[in-house]
């Protein structure tokens, strides 16, 4: 089974923290779509005839796509690919963009699922970040996304802000819980490069982030979360039994996936390719037939680095099987041994044969 990401790369207003793709400018969005569907054309053998089990519309902000422009991607999609009838395909959405028009229309076009944005359900939170949405739409849009027959959904929150103490941090997650959300996806306020906040922080504008209070309300979160049932499947994310982001799961398993859009990375396996992080050329490149992408074959090395990365994110983990079939019983012979001091620490524990991380791991390195 295969994946499909879909970068859109527009976003009504810039999140202070944001460092990923996308313009604030929607003139060019007619452009963006003929390209795409250009790109889909161009890429149908990419994945080569694999059945494709995950659909993820990411950004910037897919929900600011207009219904017909979702449902011009879905058909060319469902046109190139083969696209399993079970397929779980994710809209990312912002709150403001969600209404009982919006989700009709969504689910008509295919979606199954929704990611929505929310971050904060407190109104000073969301001015600091620079979000476009409210509190209160913040809150309503959970029992819309319900009433319109999604019962797949997960949300974001952010913790370890300087507006957020422990116990906003507890009331934002008790209202979650409180909506009986199957998802959470949750995630420590990161200072990227060149972002909005780094410049304000730098500028003494903003406070810094206080590293050991975002490792504080982490190990709080996940003490709250296991005791409401929640299975902490991997290090950001939290889901109700049946409910885990299986688009997402298959990029820690390694997981053949394209992706389409300016800024889109894409795996099969062995190599890596990375679209071009600049619109313009993006539309133009492809609007002359070309695929304007990078590309670089992993090594060996790489490959067995990125597999112990991404298992060891996992509730799973290391699979030492996995290793000694794809890279080799020397390989995995190493790994053993260099995971003694962590199992005797306690950090990592051994279990059928997988090597997986222990909750002392994120007490004593303070996550």
């Amino acid at each position: 089974m295969a994946g499909i990401y879909v970068h859109v790369p527009f976003c009504k207003r810039a999140c202070h923290y944001c460092n990923f793709h996308f313009s604030v400018s929607l003139k060019n969005k007619n452009d963006f779509i003929a390209a795409l569907l250009k790109e889909i054309s161009l890429q149908q053998n990419y994945l080569q005839q694999e059945a494709v089990d995950t659909i993820y519309f990411g950004g910037g902000t897919p929900s600011l796509l207009l219904p017909q422009e979702l449902t011009a991607i879905m058909h060319a999609l469902r046109a190139n690919f083969s696209i399993s009838h079970h397929a779980e395909i994710t809209l990312e959405a912002n709150p403001d963009d969600i209404n009982s028009t919006q989700l009709m229309a969504w689910r008509q076009a295919g979606i199954n699922r929704l990611s929505i944005g929310i971050q904060s359900f407190f109104e000073e939170d969301l001015q600091w970040m620079n979000r476009a949405h409210s509190a209160a739409q913040a809150a309503a849009c959970i029992p819309l996304t319900r009433a319109a027959g999604f019962d797949n959904f997960s949300i974001d929150l952010i913790y370890g802000s300087p507006l957020l103490t422990d116990e906003k941090w507890q009331q934002n997650v008790a209202t979650a819980l409180a909506l009986q959300l199957p998802h959470l996806s949750c995630y420590a306020l990161t200072v990227e490069p060149q972002t909005a906040l780094q410049k304000m922080i730098e500028q003494h504008k903003k406070e810094p982030v206080d590293p050991e209070k975002q490792a504080r309300q982490f190990l709080l979160l996940m003490d709250w979360l296991q005791a409401a049932g929640y299975e902490h499947y991997e290090i950001s994310n939290f889901a109700l039994p049946g409910f885990r982001s299986r688009h997402n799961a298959a990029y820690w398993a390694g997981t053949k996936y394209l992706g389409l859009g300016p800024a889109a990375h894409s795996f099969d396996g062995k190599n890596r390719r990375w679209n071009i992080a600049n619109n313009t050329l993006y539309y133009q490149s492809l609007l002359r037939g070309e695929l304007p992408f990078e590309e670089e074959s992993l090594t060996e090395v790489q490959q067995l680095n990125e597999y112990i990365m991404t298992s060891l994110r996992t509730v799973e983990g290391l699979d030492t099987n996995i290793v000694t079939s794809r890279f080799g019983p020397n390989a995995a012979l190493k790994i053993e041994n260099l995971s003694r001091k962590y199992m005797t620490s306690g950090k990592m524990e051994p279990v059928n044969g997988r090597l997986v991380l222990t909750a002392d791991l994120f007490f004593a390195e303070g996550f």
